[in-house]
């Protein structure tokens, strides 16, 4: 076994045990993860409200490019999915923490990957508080609110695959957001911009569908598109279940891209990067 393939594997089951361990420590917050789906109920509620009024006072004769049930339905999925999705995509308030304090040359002596390390933790980040909220979301939402199921098993299980898509685009973004603290004192400015630009972009304030026309070619490239509304969409029926590969190669050539680009950041940052204290 060669040395390189060797390294891998242990850097692999090394970030795997940080994901697990990271997991159950945020499974622990179940107070906030309950706080955190009233808020979420609340905010579903004026965002169905606005889609009512919006589709009641339409004045086209044309039909509109998502039935009310969808965008409803699309509503209740970005709730339950919020915590998982860019809202989240700030700058790992720890590793700033670690990097603002000169802390970070701990995670120096560890025989790890240092972007690994830091993509295990935030795919952690968004994958423990979801699993927290979306469970009772779907238990309320769907008897009770509105949202629907996939209308077939195809659609549920392209939007299950889709899913993992995001969460992996999801991961590496804001992997490489946190790799921007390297050239930062605070991380504030990124911390503001990000979220705001990546919450419109994905869908996760309004359905992509619902944008002018002229926009949506623009919206399609991005891939803030692979985070929230290809998903969404999918699960719908909205999307046909045969537009999952190419759902997976756009959420896929996009990771490879935030991964590439993080490792890059981190790589060029250490080589500056100085370390003070006794």
């Amino acid at each position: 076994m060669s040395a390189p393939f060797e390294r891998f594997t242990a850097n692999f089951a090394a970030c795997v045990a940080v994901f697990r361990a990271r997991c159950r420590a945020l499974l622990q917050y179940r107070a906030a993860a309950a706080a955190g789906f009233g808020t979420q109920l609340f905010w579903g509620f004026i965002k169905v409200m606005v889609l009512e009024a919006f589709y009641g006072n339409a004045v086209s004769g044309a039909p509109p490019p998502m039935a009310l049930g969808q965008a409803i339905t699309y509503t209740w999925l970005g709730q339950a999915f919020f915590q998982l999705l860019p809202f989240s995509t700030n700058p790992d308030p720890e590793v700033r923490e670690l990097i603002r304090t000169g802390a970070v040359g701990y995670e120096l002596a560890r025989p790890l990957d240092l972007h690994a390390l830091w993509l295990a933790r935030a795919l952690a980040a968004r994958v423990a508080p979801t699993l927290l909220r979306a469970v009772p979301m779907f238990a309320v939402a769907v008897p009770l609110l509105g949202m629907g199921l996939p209308p077939s098993l195809a659609a549920a299980g392209a939007w299950a695959a889709a899913m993992v898509g995001a969460a992996a685009l999801v991961g590496a973004f804001a992997t490489a957001v946190t790799s921007t603290m390297l050239w930062t004192t605070s991380g504030d400015g990124i911390a503001r911009i990000v979220p705001s630009l990546v919450l419109v972009a994905s869908g996760m304030i309004v359905p992509l569908p619902l944008f002018p026309a002229w926009m949506l070619p623009w919206l399609d490239a991005l891939p803030f598109r692979g985070m929230v509304d290809a998903p969404f969409r999918l699960y719908l029926g909205h999307l046909p279940a045969g537009a999952l590969p190419g759902v997976l190669l756009h959420q896929a050539l996009w990771t490879a891209v935030f991964v590439a680009l993080g490792r890059a950041m981190v790589a060029r940052g250490l080589r500056r990067l100085v370390v003070q204290g006794g």
